[in-house]
């Protein structure tokens, strides 16, 4: 008889046990972890509004999309190795670390004197907030072993970044007008303040056991191979689709071959070792695998959809930047709706991959909604298509980064969190790339067009893989009984 690919280990030994906390003690420590992703979405929306005024003011608008290309590719390429960290030596320090890179490189990018400060700037903040995404995002899981429980906690943060990526920019835009682009970048300080305090008074400091008992060693090979890896062929695609005088195909062309070989060299390599930073058992299994490609496609339909959405309301159908943005809005404030309706229904479910079947689904259709819209599209029939989205997104984003977390053992919660985080920013790069472009060899609409029928097939897809992976053994395993 063939082990199934659903087992999951015995109940971990690499934890140490924790005193039982009250509810009151466990909301505080998540409110900590709401406060850090908020920062976090604050500082990585808040420039989106303000970037056309900045670059102007710096006379470096020949550099406009590094900023913006500089923040992404630190932030995927750092997420895997926080993420390891953070399974290794306990995640409150890491997210306190974050807080604090985060908030001084703000300070910095207000105070920047020219474009390439700017740049490098929002580069190392970048590193900042991937270290932040990979460990708030796998804290729950040390809060709630209960995945049950878990799930409504994981809806929080998800609410919490939702709603912040949605206020972000029209903080940015309100500060920019008032006292000018440099005050946009203090708004993110001010959070900061907030989710120190809470993050160092109410967040355990969870140590694994394991830290005290084995060598613990950083595999730094394996972290440059790794970060390679993953930004090499993210900055060949902005390199090499780049309008105009901007395109590098060359350099490009190298960068892409540098990330194959750093993949083909981090495999064997970290096989061989005893603490990897990448443990590949982690994407061992088929259902892990699956996610992973499904997380690709939700990464990229949600950028697609985000980014390309406002240029077809302004561009097709006459509405001006502010109006855009506020039919925009169910689009966000769904997201949250969505979480907390999955997390209602979760722990009913035997087979929870059936609410990611449902999200997926519920993303075609949305994606096709979008399709119809033209100069004559009423505005309830804008509002609800994007209500649909920010629904699926809500089933589906969750679910991702839940799912990966009981398929893992203990150890690896992190790096399997940041895993499913990395593959969302890989599909967003590539998703916006390539709708990019097609609206740059035909027009927005036809591009835009182009990229809502590929999104209902990356939707579809997704439902299909979303079948495809098994949880009902993990639930039933990964679910502590009670006494």
């Amino acid at each position: 008889m063939n082990t199934p690919a659903t087992a999951v280990p015995e109940p971990p030994t690499d934890i140490p046990a924790e005193p039982l906390r009250s509810k009151r003690d466990l909301l505080k420590a998540m409110l900590g972890v709401a406060a850090t992703v908020v920062l976090a979405a604050f500082d990585s929306t808040i420039v989106s509004t303000t970037l056309p005024r900045v670059a102007e003011a710096l006379n470096g608008m020949a550099l406009y999309a590094w900023v913006g290309t500089g923040y992404l590719l630190a932030t995927a390429a750092s997420i895997l190795i926080f993420g390891r960290l953070g399974d290794m030596f306990g995640r409150k320090p890491l997210m306190l670390l974050s807080v604090s890179i985060i908030a001084l490189g703000s300070i910095a990018c207000g105070l920047s004197q020219s474009m390439l400060q700017l740049i490098v700037f929002r580069t190392l903040q970048g590193i900042g907030g991937g270290m932040m995404i990979a460990t708030a995002f796998a804290a729950p899981a040390d809060l709630f072993p209960d995945a049950k429980e878990r799930v409504r906690w994981l809806a929080l943060v998800s609410a919490a970044f939702a709603m912040a990526s949605g206020v972000g920019p029209l903080l940015g835009g309100a500060a920019t007008q008032a006292f000018g682009w440099r005050a946009a970048f203090f708004i993110a300080p001010v959070a900061a303040i907030v989710a120190l305090f809470m993050l160092a008074r109410y967040f355990p400091h969870i140590r694994p056991l394991h830290a005290s008992t084995d060598k613990q060693r950083i595999d730094w090979l394996g972290s440059l191979l790794l970060i390679i890896a993953v930004s090499a062929p993210l900055a060949a695609m902005e390199l090499g689709f780049a309008p105009g005088e901007h395109a590098h195909p060359v350099i490009a062309i190298c960068l892409a071959l540098a990330g194959i070989a750093a993949i083909a060299l981090l495999v064997p390599y970290e096989r061989r070792i005893a603490s990897p930073i990448f443990p590949l058992r982690v994407i061992a299994k088929r259902e892990p695998q699956l996610l992973n490609v499904a997380a690709l496609a939700v990464g990229a339909v949600m950028f697609v959809l985000i980014f390309y959405s406002p240029l077809l309301l302004q561009t097709e159908m006459g509405y001006t930047p502010s109006e855009a943005g506020l039919l925009l809005t169910p689009l966000v404030a769904a997201i949250p709706i969505g979480s907390i309706i999955n997390g209602h229904l979760f722990p009913r479910q035997n087979e929870p991959q059936r609410l990611m079947v449902f999200g997926g689904l519920l993303l075609a259709v949305g994606s096709l909604m979008i399709l119809t819209f033209g100069k004559g599209t009423s505005t309830i029939w804008i509002l609800l298509a994007f209500f649909v989205t920010g629904c699926a997104l809500g089933f589906l984003l969750t679910n991702l980064t839940l799912f990966m977390q009981m398929l893992s053992e203990r150890r690896d919660v992190g790096v399997a969190s940041a895993l499913v985080q990395t593959t969302r920013a890989i599909g967003s790069a590539t998703g916006t790339a390539l709708v990019g472009i097609a609206i740059a060899r035909s027009s927005v609409l036809e591009g835009v067009r182009i990229g809502l029928i590929i999104c209902t097939l990356l939707a579809l897809c997704c439902a299909y893989l979303a079948h495809r992976v098994k949880m009902k053994n993990v639930i039933s395993r990964a679910t502590p009984r009670k006494a």
